[in-house]
């Protein structure tokens, strides 16, 4: 009988040895993953960089077993990784088309969608201009190639040829442009330069230039970023699309995203290719929480699934 159970007991040795090395290979390859805790890599368009990391962090201050690595890159960059599997979530202004969810089904993946805000791209020009505000008709010329000089906006502005920058060429602010004035191509005195930051750099440093920016680099109030943004460069008031000759001037605060009155909002969404519950959907539920809405609202966004109080103030005293 003991030689039976020491024979049973080396029988038992490897399959046991297996058992605990593919528990332990299971657990390295992230498999103990849970909606609070692990590591997940998530890609992000570059114009929510501020928005990403402000929830990020305050994320991974309540959940302290979880790690977000976000990559920061284009929104073109940004699809690709995803649709290759290279990260698992993103934060984007568009859904994915059809295409793209017929790609991912033939990997067995089905796309989660979440909206989680209404955002705008914001128009920027240096501090030395002389125009603080401009028509909807006038940018929408700009970008047709009818309008190629400030003098033709204001006859009295000393300033002439009209540049106008971009952060990257498959960036979401330009796929925002050509969408809204239907156009294949942008004209050939618009440029890019990399980022959000540096189109700012650039427009500091260019009396003629207009800059085209995420919202989120210049509404936080609190932020150190915006508040050095917003001393070296001035936001312009937009009328709205269908009033353009109204003396009404609205710049891209959450009260004008809301009515619309500003003319050039988006969605923001969150998109997931997880096939379970992971620290990606645990991510989405916070930030589509009421603690994530919150922080959107304090970066000038509006939030997409909390309702949100608009209070008119009257000048009459």
């Amino acid at each position: 009988m003991k030689r039976m159970n020491k024979i049973l007991l080396l029988l038992l040795i490897p399959i046991l040895t297996a058992v605990v090395s593919c528990k332990s290979a299971v657990s390295k390859m992230g498999t103990d993953e849970r909606p609070t805790r692990g590591h997940i890599r998530i890609g992000v368009d570059e114009s929510y960089q501020l928005l990403a990391k402000a929830e990020i962090d305050a994320f991974e201050a309540i959940y302290t077993n979880a790690e977000i690595e976000p990559v920061y890159a284009s929104e073109d960059s940004i699809l690709n990784l995803f649709l290759n599997d290279s990260v698992r979530l993103m934060i984007t202004s568009r859904p994915l088309t059809e295409n793209e969810v017929v790609y991912l089904k033939q990997d067995l993946i089905i796309a989660r969608t979440t909206k989680i805000a209404y955002d705008a791209i914001a128009f920027v020009v240096n501090q030395s201009n002389p125009d603080r505000t401009i028509r909807y008709h006038s940018i929408r010329d700009i970008f047709l190639g009818r309008i190629t000089s400030w003098k033709q906006i204001n006859p009295e502005s000393p300033l002439n040829g009209i540049k106008v920058v971009f952060d990257e060429s498959g960036s979401g602010n330009v796929r925002t442009i050509m969408e809204k004035f239907n156009i294949d191509s942008l004209p050939d005195y618009c440029y890019v330069t990399g980022s959000n930051p540096l189109v700012i750099d650039y427009v500091e440093n260019d009396a003629g230039a207009i800059g085209i920016i995420g919202v989120n680099w210049i509404s936080d109030v609190d932020d150190s970023i915006t508040h050095s943004f917003l001393n070296r460069v001035k936001v312009l008031g937009i009328t709205s699309e269908f009033f353009s000759e109204s003396s009404e001037y609205y710049q891209p605060h959450p009260a004008y995203i809301a009515d619309e009155s500003y003319p050039f909002i988006r969605e923001v969404y969150m998109i997931s290719r997880e096939t379970f519950a992971g620290l990606g959907g645990g991510f989405i539920a916070f930030v589509a929480g009421d603690s994530g809405q919150r922080i959107l609202l304090k970066m000038g966004m509006l939030p997409a699934t909390i309702p949100v109080r608009l209070v008119q103030l009257s000048n009459e005293f």
